[in-house]
């Protein structure tokens, strides 16, 4: 089984919005019993005493908008240092989520680090963060582009 981690900085907005809709990629693919997939924070912003916060009413709203399923009970988590040896790609939304997992890992020395867009042969460009664009559409658009290229990545290696 391939376990799959999306990395945002808060995971509220970005990251559950692509573990939800490459979940159901990956339904709609009769692929799912290959992959677990979650999605985690750099940061622990969005977590107070030990308990995350919700998704963002945007992605919800846009997760409602495609008729996507998710979890009304998701909650933020951050990634940790183990989570490495756990999860085989950890896929980052933007470049500052990269530097600050490959800190937290003291490098990726096994490869498992990357870029949504890297998937949708956008090298090098970054998710926005519609925490602060208000863009919620343009996030969608973006994370479908990534997740489609990142499944159509992993049917390759099958």
């Amino acid at each position: 089984m391939k376990k799959i981690a999306f990395i945002c900085h808060g995971n509220i907005c970005r990251s559950p919005m692509a573990e939800f809709v490459f979940k159901n990629m990956l339904v709609s693919s009769g692929r799912e019993k290959e992959f677990l997939v979650v999605s985690m924070a750099t940061s622990d912003e969005e977590i107070f005493l030990g308990v995350g916060n919700t998704m963002h009413s945007g992605t919800v709203n846009q997760l409602k908008k495609h008729n996507i399923p998710f979890d009304k009970s998701k909650r933020a988590c951050q990634v940790n240092v183990a989570d490495y040896d756990k999860y085989d790609l950890f896929i980052g939304m933007d470049n500052y989520n990269i530097r600050n997992l490959k800190r937290l890992f003291g490098g990726d020395e096994r490869g498992k680090v990357h870029l949504l867009l890297d998937y949708a042969g956008r090298h090098g460009q970054e998710v926005a963060d519609p925490w602060y664009t208000g863009n919620f559409d343009l996030t969608y658009e973006d994370i479908i582009s990534g997740c489609s290229g990142l499944l159509s990545t992993l049917g390759e290696e099958k």
